[in-house]
C-alpha cells in the first residue's frame, strides 16, 4: 500500500493536477475570506468554508478522473492485478493519497484563523469544527469520484458522472422542497433508482443471473408493499433526498453547532464507496 501511495503522490505533483487542485482550492479560500471576514468584517470563519464546499463539483473530478480509468484505458490496470499487492492495499493506497492533496490544503487554510485573530476576535472552535467537516466531507466526495473512476476509461466520462453526483448532493436538499410528496410519485422515483442500481451491480459484477435477482426482488418488494400499505410512501421521497443532501449537514456548523453525526455520516460514505471500489475492481481481477 505505501509504494502505490507514494506512487500517486509522485504522480499528481508531477503532473499539473495536484498543482492546479491546491492552487484553485487555497484561491478560493482567500477570496471568500477576504470577501466575509476583510471586507464585510464578519467575525466567523464559517461563511468562507461553507461557500467554499460548493466548488467540490469541479475540483473533486479534477484529482479521481485519472485514478482509475486511465490504468484501465492503457492496460496497466494489468499489471497492478498481477501484483503481490492485495486490491485493498492498491484502492486504500490511492485513496489515501488524495485524501493527503485534499489535508495540505486543509493545512495551510487552518492557520487562516490564527492570522484573523491578530486583527479580532475569532471563534476557535466553530472555525475548526468547519474546518474538520470540510475535511470531512471532502473525503466523501473523492470516495465517490474514485469509484465512479473505476466504471470506465474514460477520464471524460468518469468527470461528468462524477460531476452529477456531486451536483445531485448539492441540489438533493431544494429538490426535497420541489417534489411532491405523494405516494405514487415516491414509489416512481424509487422504481427509477431501483433500475440504476441494477445497472451498477451488472457493470460491476457483469452476472446477468445475481442483476436478474435483485431487478425481481427489488421490484416485487416494492409493489407489494406499494398494494398492502401505500401510505408508507408519504414523504418517503423527501426523506430519501434528505439522505442524500451532504451539503446540507453542513448548515449547522455555519450556525456555530456542532453536529457530530455529521462526522460519521461523512466517513460512513468515505467507507462505503472505498469498499465499493474495492469490489468493483476485485470483479475485474477475477474477471
Amino acid at each position: 500500500m505505501l509504494a502505490v501511495y507514494k506512487k500517486e503522490m509522485r504522480q499528481a505533483f508531477t503532473s499539473i493536477f495536484g498543482y492546479i487542485f491546491l492552487t484553485f482550492l487555497l484561491a478560493l479560500f482567500g477570496v471568500y475570506t477576504y470577501i466575509y471576514n476583510l471586507k464585510m468584517g464578519y467575525a466567523s470563519f464559517a461563511y468562507a468554508v461553507s461557500s467554499v464546499t460548493t466548488f467540490f463539483l469541479f475540483l473533486v473530478p479534477m484529482l479521481t478522473m485519472r485514478s482509475l480509468s486511465e490504468e484501465k484505458k492503457q492496460k496497466t490496470d494489468q499489471l497492478v492485478f498481477t501484483s503481490p499487492v492485495s486490491v485493498s492495499g492498491i484502492i486504500l493506497g490511492k485513496y489515501l493519497a488524495l485524501v493527503t492533496i485534499l489535508f495540505l490544503a486543509v493545512a495551510v487554510v487552518s492557520t487562516y484563523p490564527l492570522i484573523l485573530s491578530k486583527y479580532g476576535a475569532v471563534n476557535m472552535k466553530v472555525a475548526y469544527s468547519n474546518l474538520g467537516a470540510f475535511f470531512l466531507l471532502g473525503c466523501a466526495y473523492l470516495a465517490i469520484g474514485l469509484f465512479l473512476s473505476a466504471l470506465t476509461e474514460s477520464q471524460i466520462v468518469a468527470a461528468i458522472v462524477t460531476i452529477i453526483v456531486i451536483l445531485f448532493t448539492l441540489l438533493a436538499d431544494v429538490m426535497k422542497d420541489m417534489i411532491p410528496s405523494d405516494h405514487s410519485i415516491s414509489v416512481i422515483v424509487i422504481g427509477v433508482l431501483l433500475l440504476v442500481l441494477v445497472a451498477l451491480s451488472f457493470i460491476m459484477m457483469r452476472n446477468k443471473i445475481v442483476s436478474a435477482v435483485l431487478f425481481v426482488a427489488g421490484f416485487g418488494a416494492m409493489i407489494g408493499s406499494y398494494v398492502m400499505k401505500p401510505e408508507i410512501y408519504d414523504g418517503f421521497l423527501t426523506k430519501l433526498l434528505g439522505w442524500f443532501s451532504l451539503v446540507s449537514r453542513f448548515s449547522d456548523f455555519q450556525y456555530g453547532l456542532f453536529d457530530a453525526t455529521a462526522y460519521v455520516y461523512y466517513f460512513s460514505i468515505a467507507v462505503l464507496f472505498v469498499f465499493l471500489t474495492i469490489q468493483a475492481i476485485k470483479k475485474r481481477r477475477w474477471s
